[in-house]
């Protein structure tokens, strides 16, 4: 497996050196960053016919990524995700604010920062007559890893890959291809891995395999900044999660306090008979008979209780069958965030 690196101490590299991410932490010097990216007052504005655009694709960001974590980055089309990953990979040019990478600033010194990060892009960038072998020796080398520290065959092996080592790219299958990708991203070592909508477009099988070795990775210490398409996917997966909408951030926090943050809950109740209309003592409640013999009552858990939804059942004469409830989802909070439509499968728009 692809272990966590750190970079060695701070003075700084001469032009046409890098340094290298090692395993052997007991060499390092440099104290561990509390946060594996961090961005402040990031913005970033096109230009359009000579002039920049009238809004920003990036407006005053603030980001705090911890160390180590599961990060899901979410938000519509057009919403900047893209941006921001662009930009900390050294790819766009920032308006103003500041970004690190492992504690690297992305300005004073862009070579290693960007030897920080892996990014996992949306496209299939894989040129067709290389082979898995000559692709990952090759983007090592661009990483200046030495040639006898290069683990290509483990990466491969990690990824499935071993058997077409030597086979040429355009003759991989499009599940293939993608973890390509992913080995090319990780072929020099780096402590924080992107990847950019990585199973839009896979099979089922193949998004498991894939999500197994990531939260693996996660496990070993790698820090991973993930955007997808499936809400689900983020709400099982991520410890923290930001949604950003129309280049602003609208939420950044721990999954589990972002769901706390939608105060709404549905039971349904099935009676064990059919009734004609609701019990006056259900008044208080948001009440709906959805079916002859069976109530779902939609109330805040912060200011109603179960006990007292089914107390009022009882003390109408019915007789409860069984009953079922709906927890607040992350759909739900990125729909009330950003006010779009999600497609159906639990699906957000494409990232931007």
């Amino acid at each position: 497996m692809v272990a966590p690196m750190r970079p060695s101490s701070g003075r700084a590299t001469p032009r046409g050196e890098y340094r290298l991410w090692k395993r052997n932490t007991d060499s390092m010097t440099q104290t561990l960053p509390d946060y594996a990216v961090e961005v402040r007052g990031l913005t970033k504005y096109y230009k359009t016919k000579e002039r920049l655009s009238a809004k920003p694709a990036l407006d005053d960001v603030n980001l705090a990524i911890p160390r180590g974590s599961l990060f899901g980055l979410l938000g519509p089309n057009g919403a900047g995700k893209s941006t921001l990953i662009n930009i900390l990979a050294g790819l766009v040019i920032k308006t103003s604010g500041t970004a690190k990478v492992w504690g690297i600033d992305i300005d004073v010194d862009a070579r290693n920062a960007r030897a920080a990060i892996g990014v996992v892009p949306q496209e299939l960038n894989i040129d067709p007559f290389f082979t898995p072998r000559q692709l990952l020796n090759l983007q090592a080398g661009l990483y200046a890893v030495p040639r006898k520290e290069r683990e290509v065959m483990e990466v491969l092996r990690a990824l499935r890959l071993e058997d077409k080592a030597e086979a040429y790219a355009r003759t991989l299958s499009g599940g293939m291809r993608r973890r390509l990708l992913v080995a090319k991203a990780l072929v020099h070592r780096p402590p924080v891995l992107v990847l950019d909508e990585p199973t839009a477009g896979v099979d089922v099988e193949l998004r498991r395999q894939l999500w197994d070795y990531v939260v693996q990775l996660n496990r070993q210490g790698v820090t991973v900044l993930l955007t997808t398409h499936y809400l689900e996917e983020a709400e099982e997966l991520c410890d923290y999660i930001a949604i950003i909408n129309h280049g602003r951030l609208v939420a950044h926090d721990e999954k589990r306090a972002l769901l706390r943050r939608l105060d709404a809950k549905t039971v349904h109740i099935a009676l064990t008979a059919e009734i004609s209309s609701l019990p006056e003592a259900l008044g208080p409640y948001s009440a709906e008979l959805t079916a002859p013999d069976c109530i779902t009552v939609h109330y805040p858990p912060s200011r109603a209780r179960i006990s007292d939804i089914l107390d009022a059942v009882r003390g109408a004469g019915l007789e409860i069958k069984d009953l079922s409830t709906e927890e607040t989802d992350l759909e739900d909070i990125f729909l009330q965030l950003t006010g779009n439509a999600v497609a159906a499968g639990g699906k957000a728009s494409d990232a931007a």
